[in-house]
């Protein structure tokens, strides 16, 4: 282990330094993109439309270099690389953000976007711009939001038609304070672990379930040990494609443009991806035996109201809250 981290230190120098002296060396700027997730998700073919879009627009000048599969690290190891400069950009869930940027909390509000077209209605007008200029401060500069979908909670052994039903389960959430509080709010017991580590954890019964979109649920093969999915759809939360300032500061304003350009062209086809990977995966599930259940969302929105309530007891939080809820 003591050896594997030392590769990994001396990985990153050499990148930094690399990455560092590209544009002296030629008129070429190369941009490392690290992220978690495999080949096959819709995110991945999102940033690899990126990826093209730009090569084409900068005729070569501006290139993105993508390291999928957690390559250089976790979600977590990853921003804090981005924040040191020794790579340039990445891919996180905007509930890893709120543990640098407070305002991104509001994305982990269970409920508060009523469906997709609300979500990207806020993320692509004022609220969207505010939350990805949030996190310069903390070194990481917001470009874009891709489409996650809803995530919901799947089971290995229990179908969950309520909230009660939650009651005395473990739940493998993402390593954040709004996560954990949305699944204890609703009367799960909040499990926070790495998700690399959930997959063994389901077949041990460490954990009773867990909680994530269609997509994610398929590529991660939790679907063999979970045979319950369960569309309370309890959270609306967007991926972030983030680059981190000290490469930002670097480029051009032309450069810039065509960075900003490529990503807002690579949405629109991240979100057809998405669109069509869940019909793909719907249909595989089925063929797998998963039972689907469809709950009365109500219940549910009743019971997680107060993780609401306590975010607007910051002012700033109620400011976008009360945005989000009038858009």
């Amino acid at each position: 282990m003591y050896r594997n981290r030392l590769l990994r230190i001396g990985f990153f120098t050499f990148l930094s330094l690399t990455l560092g002296s590209c544009s002296e060396l030629s008129d070429k700027k190369v941009l490392y993109f690290a992220h978690s997730l495999p080949t096959s998700h819709p995110v991945h073919k999102g940033i690899l439309a990126m990826q093209q879009s730009l090569d084409e627009k900068s005729d070569g000048k501006l290139q993105i270099k993508v390291f999928p599969d957690g390559q250089l690290g976790s979600e977590r190891e990853v921003l804090e690389l981005l924040q040191i400069g020794s790579i340039a950009m990445t891919k996180v869930s905007a509930s890893a953000l709120s543990n640098f940027a407070p305002e991104y909390q509001v994305t982990v509000v269970p409920y508060l976007f009523r469906d997709s077209e609300h979500l990207f209605r806020n993320l692509e007008g004022e609220v969207g711009k505010q939350l990805l200029e949030s996190g310069t401060e903390f070194l990481l500069r917001g470009v874009c939001f891709y489409d996650a979908g809803a995530r919901s909670f799947y089971t290995k052994d229990r179908p969950i038609h309520s909230p009660e039903d939650l009651d005395g389960l473990k739940v493998r959430v993402q390593n954040d304070q709004m996560s954990v509080a949305m699944a204890n709010t609703l009367g799960a017991s909040a499990t926070p672990m790495a998700y690399g580590e959930l997959y063994t954890a389901l077949q041990q019964n460490v954990v009773d379930g867990a909680e994530n979109n269609i997509p994610s649920f398929v590529t991660s093969n939790h679907f063999e040990v979970c045979k319950y999915y369960i569309f309370d759809e309890h959270t609306l939360i967007p991926d972030v494609v983030i680059i981190g300032t000290k490469f930002w500061d670097l480029l051009s304003e032309q450069e810039r443009k065509w960075l900003m350009d490529s990503a807002e062209e690579s949405v629109a086809k991240q979100k057809q991806y998405w669109q069509e990977t869940i019909v793909e995966n719907m249909k595989m599930l089925k063929e797998a035996k998963v039972e689907f259940i469809y709950p009365d969302k109500g219940p549910f929105i009743e019971k997680a109201k107060p993780v609401m309530e306590s975010l607007m007891q910051d002012p700033k939080l109620k400011e976008i809250i009360d945005k989000i809820n009038s858009n």
